[in-house]
């Protein structure tokens, strides 16, 4: 079967649908070139942090082999995919962006069988839910376990972070960056492939916070518990007035404590590892950095409008990023699959740099 290009005419369509991405994507794909494919999957990688696929297909009568990246294994999950929705043997037409460089990867918007039905590739495709409504049955109760009745708000439950959603690349305010002189000096020094989460590690508070998916909350009398179906990560908020013991750890979630400021839940975190704030590459600190969040709620108590400040030696004023959380009837908690490296090591290997990366 032939592949045809596309030019920038179909930009608009490929841009609708954000890609729902830990990594920058402009680093791999060029977001103003797209790509019409029609072949056959020769190989599936169903892994985190990304899903990719293999296409064997004819461009301009020369047979070539495509590798097609998708979402995370969670975020196509919520639409309803398994392992087996494309399968090896399944003939496709695709688009999407291509890879930079001559690269031939595409990151796909689109996906159609040969009777012309639709496999669905994001959120804004027909009959998904809206992810900035509200999903959810009235009266229902969310809230379970030993609430403490001393706090204004039972915020326990599952609850559905697509709602109000960006990507987490350059969504930090304000702009231009306010860069340091030695905060600018580490972000011109990283590359793409620096990137935590293409190598399986943890992204940290951050990042946490921009993703998009499921998490629950949990009272445990001292302290809150905060589960996130991204990468199977659980937080603790203490909430008992205590403060961080001497001998606390960096890490990548760090240590958090939290009040109540009337209906807003405050929570301040330090003692972070060194990381990237976003897909971009934007560095955090982590030796002083300080992260300060706002969980406000809405007066019917079905939707949170959150909001971070990062204060960060790398910056000169700290840097805000904003989301939001609803309740849902829909809400899955289960375990995502784990994170497997293997695409990216692939991808070194292809691009000569595996020796230089191992060393």
């Amino acid at each position: 079967m032939r592949g045809v290009w596309l030019g920038a005419v179909a930009v608009g369509l490929a841009l609708a649908r954000p890609a729902v991405a830990h990594h920058s994507f402009a680093a791999e794909f060029e977001a103003d070139k797209t790509a019409e494919l029609a072949g056959k999957i020769t190989q599936v990688w169903w892994a985190n942090p990304h899903v990719r696929y293999r296409l064997h297909t004819t461009v301009a009568g020369v047979q070539e082999d495509w590798e097609l990246q998708a979402s995370s294994i969670t975020a196509l999950m919520a639409l309803g995919w398994s392992q087996n929705t494309v399968k090896i043997g399944d003939e496709l037409k695709v688009s999407g962006q291509v890879g930079r460089n001559g690269a031939k990867k595409l990151y796909v918007r689109t996906m159609l069988r040969p009777d012309g039905s639709k496999v669905v590739t994001g959120r804004g495709d027909a009959n998904q839910p809206d992810p900035n409504q509200v999903h959810v049955t009235a009266g229902k109760t969310f809230g379970y376990g030993n609430a403490r009745k001393s706090y204004p708000v039972d915020i326990t439950g599952p609850w559905r972070n697509s709602y109000k959603f960006r990507v987490t690349v350059d969504d930090l305010e304000p702009k231009p960056t306010p860069f340091t002189a030695e905060g600018r000096a580490v972000f011109a020094s990283l590359d793409h492939y620096q990137d935590p989460a293409l190598r399986c590690l943890a992204m940290g508070l951050p990042r946490l916070f921009g993703a998009p998916y499921n998490m629950e909350i949990v009272d445990a009398g001292t302290h809150y518990v905060f589960l996130y179906v991204e990468q199977n990560s659980s937080r603790r908020i203490f909430m008992d007035g205590r403060k961080p013991p001497a001998d606390t750890p960096d890490t990548s979630l760090g240590y958090s404590v939290g009040h109540w400021e009337g209906d807003v839940l405050v929570i301040e975190t330090t003692h972070l590892l060194p990381g990237w704030l976003d897909g971009s590459g934007l560095p955090m600190k982590g030796e002083g950095t300080r992260i300060v969040e706002r969980y406000e709620l809405a007066k019917d108590r079905l939707s949170i409008d959150r909001t971070m400040t990062i204060y960060d030696a790398y910056y000169s004023q700290p840097l805000v990023r904003k989301r939001g959380s609803a309740r849902d009837d829909s809400v899955d908690i289960s375990e995502q699959g784990s994170c497997d490296p293997d695409g990216y090591y692939r991808d070194l290997r292809e691009l000569g740099k595996l020796e230089q990366r191992l060393k």
